[in-house]
C-alpha cells in the first residue's frame, strides 16, 4: 500500500479551515507521519519551512484573504514536493503550477502519498 510511504515523513499542512485541517492531520499521523502545523497563514507556513525539516507539504490554495503561492514557490525553490488540496479547479492555478497534483478536499491519502513520495512528475509549463 502506498500509504507506508508516509511513515516517518514530516508533512507541512497548510489549511485554514480548522475542522478540515484536523481531519487531514489525523490521517497521515495515523500512518506514522509527523504533521508540521497545521497553519492557515502564509507567513507562519514560511516560518515553519525555515524552522523545521519538511519532507513534503499539503497546501490549500485559498487561506482567508491570502493565496498560498508564496509557500508553493518556497517549497519549489527547496525542491520539496507538495500537492494542492482545494476546491479550486486546475484552471484556477497559475500556469507554473499546472503540473502539480491537485486534489479535492478532503484528499485521499493513498493518492497524496504517491504524489508526494513516488516518482516526481511535477511538470511546470512556461508562463
Amino acid at each position: 500500500m502506498k500509504t507506508e510511504l508516509l511513515s516517518g515523513r514530516r508533512i507541512l499542512l497548510v489549511e485554514d479551515e480548522y475542522f478540515l485541517a484536523d481531519e487531514i492531520r489525523r490521517k497521515p499521523e495515523d500512518l506514522g507521519a509527523i504533521v508540521v502545523g497545521p497553519t492557515g497563514n502564509v507567513g507562519r507556513a514560511l516560518d515553519l519551512i525555515d524552522q523545521e525539516r519538511i519532507d513534503a507539504a499539503i497546501l490549500d490554495i485559498h487561506l482567508g484573504d491570502e493565496l498560498v503561492f508564496a509557500v508553493a514557490d518556497e517549497l519549489e525553490s527547496r525542491n520539496i514536493n507538495f500537492v494542492f488540496a482545494t476546491g479550486y479547479n486546475l484552471s484556477d492555478l497559475p500556469v507554473r503550477y499546472r503540473g502539480v497534483a491537485l486534489y479535492e478536499k478532503p484528499p485521499e491519502l493513498e493518492m497524496i502519498a504517491s504524489a508526494l513520495f513516488g516518482p516526481r512528475v511535477n511538470v511546470h509549463l512556461p508562463d
